[in-house]
């Protein structure tokens, strides 16, 4: 009796070595794939492709925060919220200027100073007042160009797309397909904590950054272009 009992056993164990085995098996051909996934599926993603731009210029408090699609049709208290972010005062957004009077010698954003196209970073509870931005221009120029060759209005959305490549409501400053200067409004610089939130590229998609850093990166015209 005893040796059918070791026999059993030796039996037992084999059975339970090949368990064993033919799990390991299934839990590495499961990471491979899944590695292959995120590869296929994952390395071209927006945010993958913003955060390779970040990180290589040295900006590394950033994150990113997917939203309902109906984001947009929420009060500011609920965008604040699903974020985390630290009042509606963080909240902000890009948008693109165009200058209708640029002389017919300036299309394009070759020179920062005087662009056809402006990108602006603006809280949600400001109002823009493009009229400060004309004057600050005005006074960049050292008063060469007259003021009347600066009129900043809200660049149709189809330019706007093709300037930056993001779509209404997706635009960030991040990743543009045109080099567009960048303008800050001076309000955002005194948001307590520093950590302000704007688009990401997707319009479900939100980035959130911390300020220095994105002074750094964007090297931005800083004006107080707003009002409450």
């Amino acid at each position: 009796m005893e040796p059918q009992l070791a026999e059993l056993e030796r039996l037992q164990t084999r059975i339970l070595n090949r368990i064993s085995k033919l799990e390991l098996s299934l839990s590495t051909q499961n990471n491979n794939n899944n590695n292959n996934l995120s590869a296929c599926d994952g390395g071209d993603t927006t945010e993958a492709r913003l955060s390779t731009i970040l990180r290589s210029n040295g900006v590394n408090d950033f994150a990113f925060k997917k939203v309902s699609s109906d984001y947009y049709d929420w009060p500011l208290e609920s965008r604040r919220d699903v974020l985390g972010a630290a009042s509606i005062d963080h909240l902000c957004k890009s948008i693109v200027l165009v200058n209708t009077q640029a002389p017919s010698n300036i299309t394009d954003c070759s020179d920062c100073n005087n662009s056809k196209y402006y990108i602006v970073v603006v809280q949600y509870t400001a109002r823009f007042n493009a009229e400060t931005v004309k004057n600050y221009l005005y006074a960049l120029n050292d008063g060469k160009i007259a003021k009347k060759k600066f009129n900043l209005r809200l660049a149709p959305e189809e330019t706007s797309m093709e300037l930056t490549g993001y779509g209404h409501n997706a635009v960030t400053c991040i990743g543009m397909k045109t080099n567009i200067p960048v303008i800050l409004d001076e309000a955002i610089l005194r948001l307590n904590p520093d950590f302000f939130w704007l688009g990401g590229g997707e319009i479900d998609l939100k980035l959130g950054i911390r300020t220095s850093e994105f002074i750094d990166f964007a090297k931005p015209f800083i004006v107080s272009c707003s009002g409450t």
